[in-house]
């Protein structure tokens, strides 16, 4: 039993990858389920055992991926008291995950939108919860530089309210830039994950705890869009 069980997630996993691949390379709505199962090797009726749909093979990939990288965070975050701590590890954990499933990162972020329903209401569901993961710790952050003094090194220059960046704000601009590597970065490159990890969260601290630049006021207003951490246009 068990090991039937370890053959059948091994197979989905092969197929889970193989569809991101795809999905990546000719994007979702040009792929047709003949084409997964040319590149798996998995007959198409095979694949029908594994998933009711195309969508639904998207909605595995989607939440696969968030499961495990949520899941994971939660485990490494427990029992870390200080939120800068907390905040290298959700960049570490976020970056290595996808740094490993690139092309499960541009599927996340060019195919956000293309579920619905049920399906798309579950994956917003952990998008969600992951999301609002991200900015606790970013609030916690700011609070901790009104309250305390930081150490040597870190910016503690923010004095009231007035001076903050916007939370909202700040978890997209956090997610933006760690969703964009699938563009640039080569995990087989120069520059390693640990320095990628290192880079990006003090660059993104150096922005998000400085107030010492006046803030520009702009003239005339919008609405303000619902988006999602991981739509790129």
């Amino acid at each position: 039993m068990t090991n039937d069980l370890s053959r059948h997630d091994q197979k989905l996993e092969l197929i889970l990858r193989t569809s991101a691949r795809i999905f990546a390379e000719k994007s979702y709505h040009s792929t047709s389920m003949r084409d997964i199962s040319r590149a798996t090797g998995v007959s198409l009726a095979g694949l029908y055992h594994y998933c009711k749909s195309k969508e639904e093979l998207l909605f595995l990939i989607q939440d696969h991926c968030f499961g495990r990288v949520l899941e994971r965070v939660e485990e490494r975050i427990r029992g870390v008291s200080d939120p800068f701590e907390k905040l290298r590890i959700f960049i570490d954990n976020h970056l290595s995950f996808f740094a490993a499933n690139m092309a499960e990162m541009k599927v996340l972020s060019h195919e956000a939108e293309s579920l619905a329903g049920d399906l798309h209401a579950k994956v917003s569901t952990r998008k969600e919860k992951y999301a609002k993961l991200a900015r606790r710790i970013l609030r916690d952050i700011q609070e901790s530089t009104v309250s305390e003094a930081r150490p040597s090194g870190r910016a503690t220059s923010i004095s009231n309210r007035n001076g903050r960046i916007d939370l909202t704000v700040a978890t997209y601009a956090l997610f933006g830039m760690m969703n964009w590597i699938y563009n640039w970065y080569d995990p087989a490159g120069k520059l390693s994950v640990n320095q990628l990890v290192d880079n990006i969260t003090r660059l993104f601290l150096s922005g998000f705890l400085c107030s010492s630049v006046e803030p520009v006021t702009l003239s005339g207003s919008r609405t303000t869009e619902k988006v999602s951490v991981w739509r790129t246009a």
